[in-house]
């Protein structure tokens, strides 16, 4: 793992109050905007009763989720990926239910609903974001090298920034804070300065100090 001299900690420790604070916003308005690509395209498409029934059922979902009850958000996810795998929404279920049971330190749970969104998931975008979950999920599982092999592969150039975050992410926990340096500085060129997200990776960038 990486150490960091007291004025690093002093940084990160500012990263970790500003994510407590700003945090979840952030990675809403991330999740929000990448779940809603194509998602009327996916209405269109999806024909008849089958549609109805997964639109409404994706309903439930989201009203889950608002509530923060897990184990709804489990049982739905569930219906939708076995008897609507086909659908845009069974995808979407499962990268949000699979969001909450990391964050209910269930990653073996995780990784089997984000290896199904890469499996059968028809859309790219849906894809790249279950690889992405996944390598922070491998990450706090202290797997930094399959970590790294998920990131290398082929993604849309919308998840570019994303992606080299959380590259820079797994080379810290690796040690190697030059690559970490690196990558945080090309996510930096890929994101608009003006953004919250922009904020967050230029606060890791400096907790490396003048690695180049």
């Amino acid at each position: 793992m990486a150490t960091f001299d007291l004025e690093e900690q002093e940084k990160l420790d500012e990263l970790k109050a500003w994510w407590k604070t700003y945090g979840k916003l952030v990675t809403a308005l991330v999740v929000a905007a990448v779940l809603g690509m194509a998602g009327w395209q996916v209405w269109q498409s999806w024909q008849g009763k089958k549609q109805a029934e997964a639109a409404a059922m994706f309903s439930l979902m989201q009203q889950a989720t608002d509530q923060g009850s897990l184990k709804e958000m489990r049982e739905v996810a569930g219906k939708l990926m076995d008897n609507y795998s086909s659908s845009g929404f069974a995808a979407r279920a499962a990268l949000m239910v699979a969001r909450a049971n990391h964050a209910a330190n269930d990653d073996k749970s995780a990784e089997a609903q984000l290896q199904w969104v890469i499996d059968h998931s028809k859309e790219d975008n849906l894809r790249d974001l279950a690889r992405l979950d996944m390598a922070a999920v491998l990450l706090d599982e202290k797997q930094a090298d399959a970590a790294l092999k998920l990131l290398d592969q082929p993604h849309d150039s919308a998840f570019d920034a994303l992606y080299l975050d959380r590259r820079g992410d797994v080379l810290v926990a690796l040690g190697k804070k030059a690559e970490a340096a690196r990558a945080y500085d090309a996510a930096l060129q890929k994101v608009d300065a003006s953004q919250p997200y922009s904020r967050v990776i230029q606060i890791k960038r400096d907790a490396l100090g003048g690695q180049a």
